[in-house]
């Protein structure tokens, strides 16, 4: 029986850019719940955050979520925060995560310029990245299945499609 696949990592781990080659690969849908949250709030993550706070976001976030996982089973990728926020796991208990593994190094460098992260402020994200690394990594390998997330999005939306029908359905 198919389930969902659930990308989880780090900003810059590829969720978003691998979740879409995922769904094009296996003719399915794609809930980048970032996207969703902006057209549910008319306004960019970063004015989410500004406005109305981190906690309104992850409760919109945790809305788009709910609602992905009530329809038929496809890729979803959450924000990289979303998975240590309380019952999230849970939540998702049903679909197949995997935790896109990237160093440091290579999700800073993949977000160079990038200002749409409110949580990456500055010139070099490299030390918020850390960071966030140290604090969310024993969450990311709560996932079902974990891969390595540096190289090029098309080979590891190969391996994620590979899991997803060896261990996913699919």
């Amino acid at each position: 029986m198919k389930r969902h696949l659930v990308l989880v990592g780090l900003p810059g781990s590829g969720k978003s850019t691998v979740g879409r080659e995922v769904a094009r690969i296996l003719d399915t849908a794609i809930s980048d719940l970032d996207e969703l949250v902006v057209s549910a709030a008319g306004m960019a993550v970063a004015e989410v955050f500004a406005t109305q706070g981190e906690a309104r976001f992850r409760q919109m976030e945790r809305a788009a979520m709910d609602r992905a996982l009530a329809t038929p089973p496809h890729v979803i990728a959450p924000g990289a925060g979303w998975i240590v926020q309380p019952s999230n796991l849970e939540s998702a208990s049903g679909a197949f995560l995997i935790y896109l593994q990237v160093p440091v190094e290579v999700a800073a460098g993949r977000l160079a310029g990038d200002t749409s992260r409110p949580l990456l402020s500055g010139e070099d994200p490299t030390p918020q990245i850390r960071r966030m690394l140290a604090e969310r990594e024993g969450w990311y390998r709560r996932a079902a299945g974990e891969l390595d997330g540096s190289a090029s999005a098309s080979a590891v939306a190969q391996a994620v499609v590979g899991a997803a029908r060896k261990e996913a359905g699919w």
